[in-house]
């Protein structure tokens, strides 16, 4: 059951002509999972609950997740099998995020798998079954080898099939961010899977609202030109979804409490 809070984006603006979502259709964007898994199957049941209630309304439903679904928290392995088994049940998209593209040059890049290890990458190899003590006592080209033994190819195959960006509506939906004042066929993959600045503080229209993980807030953040999601789930405990239907905005939220149960809770927001 999902609980429904009240409270609004840390920072709404309101405009004449709201962006919109093509009529009939519904937008889930979730943000940086990070390898916490249970927090992922906790929200896939909420937004499952959600979907199931608005396909009475014929409402069809679209699954974006923004990136960064390994690296940093426990069970990176579990959440792709997890995603994997809910693209065969729903339209699921999964954009590439610089944790997916620090895991894939890894496996052949010694500088790249160095830099993956302290980024998170430890932990997503312990995940696939690596042992930590040896992780810790073996040559890079050691835990290279290891690396390349121990994740499945369909795992790096469906890492592989990641997309750069998806349109739909008045919206774009990226990992981190976009140069401003570049067309979108222009936009370079570093740009969309790094960048912070000159975008976090660009404040001029991008010709679409541009929905983002990859930098971390206590909040989703609306600037009025782009909406921030990546709410920390691995540090914080929460993993959010933004919700997009026509000119409606709201959000749902995998939740650890304070006992360390995983609870879902909605915030209605103002159309």
């Amino acid at each position: 059951m999902i609980h429904y809070l009240t409270s609004m984006f840390s920072t709404p603006k309101a405009k004449n002509d709201p962006p919109r979502i093509p009529k009939g259709r519904r937008v889930y964007a979730i943000g940086d999972v990070h390898g916490c898994a249970e927090l992922l199957m906790s929200l896939i049941e909420g937004i499952e609950e959600d979907i199931i209630r608005g396909e009475k309304e014929g409402i069809e439903s679209q699954i974006i997740l923004l990136g960064d679904l390994i690296d940093r928290g426990p069970d990176s392995a579990a959440v792709i099998d997890l995603v994997c088994k809910w693209r065969e049940m729903r339209p699921v998209e999964v954009l590439f995020g610089n944790h997916e593209e620090m895991f894939l040059e890894s496996f052949e890049d010694t500088e790249m798998l160095r830099h993956f290890l302290r980024h998170g990458g430890r932990e997503t190899l312990i995940s696939y079954g690596a042992d930590a003590k040896k992780l810790s006592n073996s040559s890079v080209a050691e835990v290279q080898t290891l690396m390349n033994r121990i994740v499945p190819a369909k795992h790096r195959k469906f890492v592989e099939s990641f997309e750069d960006m998806i349109q739909v509506g008045d919206y774009l939906f990226v990992h981190a961010g976009i140069l401003p004042g570049v067309p979108l066929d222009k936009q370079k993959k570093r740009h969309l899977r790094w960048i912070r600045e000159p975008f976090l503080s660009h404040c001029k229209s991008h010709g679409m609202i541009v929905v983002h993980g990859h930098t971390i807030i206590d909040e989703v953040e609306d600037t009025g030109y782009r909406i921030g999601i990546d709410t920390g789930a691995y540090s914080s405990g929460r993993l959010t979804a933004l919700v997009l239907e026509g000119k409606k905005r709201r959000c749902l939220a995998a939740v650890t409490g304070k006992k360390g149960k995983v609870f879902v809770e909605g915030t209605r927001l103002i159309a």
